[in-house]
């Protein structure tokens, strides 16, 4: 199970640190302690909160980049394929991929993801640290 710093939690959902605390004071969150005593939610509690509170993209609006950083927040496996959906921002990404790449890349709920989106395809691969 991954732990987001609070800074990280943040920039994923595109918002300040500050925002991340309020949310965490007002319960809409939970903290946990990190062994170095700093602050930090839980990537599948913050998958949650960011799926129950996505609102839809503006119309008319869109992304130029072509990378979207994000939490996943669903991973379904079968033997051969698996359908992982992650919210980047404002923004819902479902992508199908081997069963193969996922268990590779690691990808569970509450894991940091990338999308990388070129025309009709979308690659979700682990971030570098």
């Amino acid at each position: 199970m991954s732990n987001l710093r609070i800074g990280e939690a943040a920039a994923l959902l595109g918002v300040s640190d500050d925002t991340v605390r309020r949310w965490i004071d007002q319960g809409k969150l939970t903290a946990v302690q990190l062994d170095n005593g700093r602050m930090a939610v839980t990537g599948r509690e913050l998958a949650q909160f960011v799926q129950a509170d996505a609102q839809p993209p503006e119309p008319g609006s869109s992304s130029a980049r072509n990378r979207l950083r994000g939490i996943v927040t669903q991973v379904v496996k079968d033997t051969v394929m698996a359908r992982v959906e992650m919210q980047a921002g404002p923004f819902r990404l479902v992508s199908l991929l081997s069963r193969e790449s996922v268990d590779d890349l690691g990808l569970e709920v509450g894991s940091v993801a990338v999308a990388s989106i070129k025309s009709t395809h979308v690659v979700v691969e682990a971030p570098q640290s």
